[in-house]
């Protein structure tokens, strides 16, 4: 296979890719809103704080795994130019994700932590722990199947993904069995889904291959991507862990609100991993050619200020109808107000172009300056909620909005300035 690419192909491409990518990952969304409608509407309110934390901690896993789809699909789309499959570097990425994954989850289990994130229910952190490394397989199998341009079956694990925990959880509602337990193992199904494409993923890699690479600059470089998910996470579903963690106290119902709203809003984003593995393969075929890596850097200068302006135009529709949407959703009882809506609509804008930034990085194998970017985040946010002015909501509200701008700008330097002029990383190619 060539390894040069016409950049107008590619573009005609990648947008048929994210066309189809796009449709299954909204529906996808839709069914995940569907399933927390299902649930705050069936518990107590008791169980469903619970239950979301619990969601919160599970999907956290999966979105603090999806470097591993993107190493992946880096490595595979580089061993696509070259006409060949992913090699020993792809088997290296995943096994040193496993056992990242297994540690983390193994560490909800000590009841000190299980009181403070499952409300002392240790089967929830067992429930987690089994659904995490599940999660590990199944960002594998995406990252195979995207880096090869397998773009149908990597949008159906998307969907089946979504789908099994609906169907699941339905059937639980039909049958009658509506406690806080068995919701919890509907949500966990969903990651199992890769087992019903495991057959066709297992083709696209060679653990023979590229045998003579060395482990540790690989296993480094993916424990600094994990690392930098896991700061990611802690900032969107893991959010109001933090806030307990850093800004206790405070309003308990009103948290509870803002929680609800949080969770409106930064839904889409648990499922931005699929953008963000479509745009690493992307990076690196652009960045094959000079022709490809100018249409990159202008893309990258236009798209970061492009951010800025619609994360405003989001933050003014929130503060419009943010409120009435929650409501509308998840009750009358859940009466956000529309500062709070507009904070979030802004802070997830900026988080959604954070993360597509940072996909380029990993395209580009800077894992370093995808843990900086991070780090940036998670720093400004405790910072305004340790000694930020005013209350708990406060707090929350001004951080949530205030991380995400400054890591923006850390990433936005990082990427439009230093993007390479000439070659593209290898496989193999460590983090810098």
């Amino acid at each position: 296979m060539s390894s040069t690419v016409n950049s107008e192909e590619l573009a005609k491409d990648t947008g048929k890719s994210a066309g189809r990518i796009g449709v299954y990952l909204l529906i996808a969304i839709a069914l995940g809103y569907v399933l927390t409608v299902v649930w705050g509407r069936t518990l107590s309110k008791a169980d469903n704080a619970v239950l979301l934390s619990f969601w919160g901690m599970l999907m956290g896993l999966g979105a603090a795994l999806s470097p591993l789809e993107q190493e992946i699909s880096r490595q595979s789309a580089h061993a696509a130019l070259a006409g060949r499959k992913a090699g020993r570097p792809a088997v290296l990425a995943f096994v040193t994700s496993l056992v990242a994954v297994a540690v983390a989850a193994l560490f909800t289990l000590i009841p000190p932590v299980t009181d403070k994130v499952y409300g002392g229910q240790f089967a929830l952190a067992v429930i987690v722990l089994a659904g995490g490394l599940s999660f590990a397989f199944q960002f594998a199998a995406r990252g195979l199947l995207i880096g090869q341009d397998h773009v149908r079956s990597y949008s159906w694990l998307i969907l089946v993904e979504a789908a099994v925990r609906i169907l699941v959880v339905a059937a639980l509602v039909v049958a009658g069995l509506t406690q806080l337990y068995w919701f919890a193992i509907a949500a966990a199904t969903g990651s199992f889904a890769w087992l019903l494409f495991a057959r066709g993923t297992a083709k696209l890699v060679d653990p023979k291959l590229e045998a003579d690479v060395p482990a540790k600059p690989i296993v480094k470089n993916m424990l600094m991507l994990l690392a930098g998910a896991g700061l990611t996470a802690s900032v969107i579903t893991g959010y109001p862990a933090l806030v307990s963690l850093l800004a206790p106290g405070g309003d308990k119902d009103k948290l509870g609100v803002l929680f609800v709203a949080l969770f409106v809003a930064r839904t889409p984003l648990t499922l931005m991993a699929p953008v963000q593995a479509i745009a690493v393969p992307t990076v690196v075929r652009l960045s094959s050619t000079e022709e490809g890596k100018h249409r990159l850097r202008r893309l990258l200068a236009l798209g970061s200020a492009g951010a800025l302006v619609l994360a405003a135009l989001g933050a003014l529709i929130g503060w419009l109808i943010g409120p009435w949407v929650v409501r509308l959703v998840y009750s009358a009882k859940n009466d956000p107000e529309a500062w709070w809506m507009a904070g979030l609509v802004w802070s997830s804008v900026l988080l959604a172009a954070m993360q597509l930034l940072a996909a380029v990085l990993v395209a580009q194998a800077k894992a370093t300056k995808v843990l900086i970017t991070w780090a940036a985040v998670v720093v400004a946010t405790a910072l305004v909620l340790l000694f930020f002015p005013g209350d708990t909501v406060v707090r929350a509200v001004v951080g949530l909005a205030a991380g995400p701008t400054v890591g923006l700008l850390v990433v936005m330097a990082f990427v439009v300035r230093g993007t390479p002029a000439t070659g593209n990383a290898r496989t193999s190619e460590t983090s810098r």
